[in-house]
């Protein structure tokens, strides 16, 4: 088993882009639909607010998506680096 991404270079590509941790971890249909769905939900909520409300009230639909994402990208970056840790201790020299 090659070594994985460290986790937290995974919450920074997760920070940065959505869906891109979970991209990184290799889960790319997932990774790929949080940011298809981010944005979606980012536009929706643009066209149904009204022009007096700031851009992150405006693009608020996707914003949550892309903040539930992180923590989820993360998490599933640290139990494949300490599977990855685990294997390596328990293989024979």
């Amino acid at each position: 088993m090659t070594r994985p991404i460290h986790p937290y270079a995974v919450l920074a590509l997760a920070i940065l882009l959505p869906g891109m941790g979970h991209v990184a971890v290799g889960q790319p249909q997932r990774g790929l639909g949080i940011a298809f769905f981010s944005l979606l939900l980012a536009l929706i909520s643009f066209h149904l607010t009204t022009p007096d409300q700031s851009f992150i009230g405006r693009s608020a639909f996707g914003l949550f998506v892309w903040a539930l994402s992180i923590p989820d990208a993360y998490r599933l970056a640290r139990l494949r680096y300490a599977l990855w840790q685990r294997r390596r201790e328990t293989a024979v020299p």
